[in-house]
């Protein structure tokens, strides 16, 4: 690559399923001399399997300042860099903002490539109704900074999205049933993965669903809580929903015609619908 075409591009890299790389993600990853990685161990694999001669240099959280420093000098010298994490999107609950950052301040060129989240991978298998989202990441390790943590979030009008490890998924889904009440849980693992879950259920049923079966509690996870309901609404849409749910209307259309016949929250309806039927 010429000087002025030198660029650090945040790259995306498959969740775990490597037909999820874009054409455009595999282009970069083969063209560029130097790919800063999170773990250069785990990916060498996928730059071998992509026949890519770049060099990698470590890029993670307890290096961040001395990588941006190499990198900057990298691009300064001509050479573009692709910035990539262990899985999904750099910067997003892993390393790469501080990169980026100092990457800008030197006034170097920084290229934004889409591509796989798992945030957003689990938002679009949700189902939930809400209109807005939150993404919150990883909470706090200690149980009493998470319990905060969880109170300060109990009345955010917006689906709630964590990400959580597996040795931390249980004490961590019994705190937020304590938090948040009768809420509707989708819980996401593995996913693009052979053992991918998405399963929707109350929050209140969640620790037990986990607990039947030791493999639920099995990889990365994805969490997310539907938004608080509408204090302000006045029972009218808990009425016509009734009157819907009667008639036989599925639980997702009958909490959406619902609300848009009362103007209630359609969370809210939908999390009142599951009660309701179950």
């Amino acid at each position: 690559m010429t000087e002025e075409s030198a660029a650090l591009y945040v790259v995306p890299t498959p969740l775990g399923n490597l037909a999820d790389l874009t054409q455009r993600a595999e282009a970069v990853l083969r063209r560029v001399p130097w790919v800063a990685a999170e773990d250069t161990r785990h990916s060498a694999p996928l730059l071998k399997h992509l026949g890519s001669s770049a060099r990698t240099l470590p890029a993670h959280q307890h290096n961040e300042h001395e990588a941006a420093a190499r990198i900057v000098e990298k691009l300064r010298a001509g050479e573009s860099v692709a910035l990539i994490s262990d899985a999904g999107t750099p910067g997003i609950s892993d390393p790469g903002a501080r990169v980026v950052a100092a990457v800008r301040d030197a006034g170097c060129k920084v290229v934004p490539l889409p591509g796989a989240c798992a945030a957003t991978t689990a938002l679009s298998a949700a189902g939930l109704l809400d209109e807005h989202f939150l993404f919150y990441g990883f909470l706090p390790a200690k149980g009493g900074q998470r319990r905060q943590v969880l109170e300060s979030l109990r009345d955010t009008q917006a689906a709630l999205v964590f990400y959580e490890a597996p040795h931390r998924v249980l004490e961590t889904v019994a705190e937020m049933a304590e938090v948040f009440g009768k809420r509707t849980l989708v819980i996401a693992r593995e996913l693009t993965k052979l053992f991918e879950t998405v399963h929707s259920l109350p929050l209140a049923e969640a620790l037990a669903w986990l607990k039947e079966d030791g493999n639920r509690q099995r990889g990365e996870f994805v969490l997310i809580v539907s938004g608080a309901p509408d204090k302000a609404d006045s029972g009218e849409g808990e009425r016509v929903l009734k009157l819907l749910l009667a008639e036989g209307l599925p639980t997702k259309q009958a909490a959406k015609l619902a609300a848009a016949i009362t103007g209630s929250p359609k969370n809210a309806l939908y999390d009142l619908a599951l009660a309701m039927k179950g």
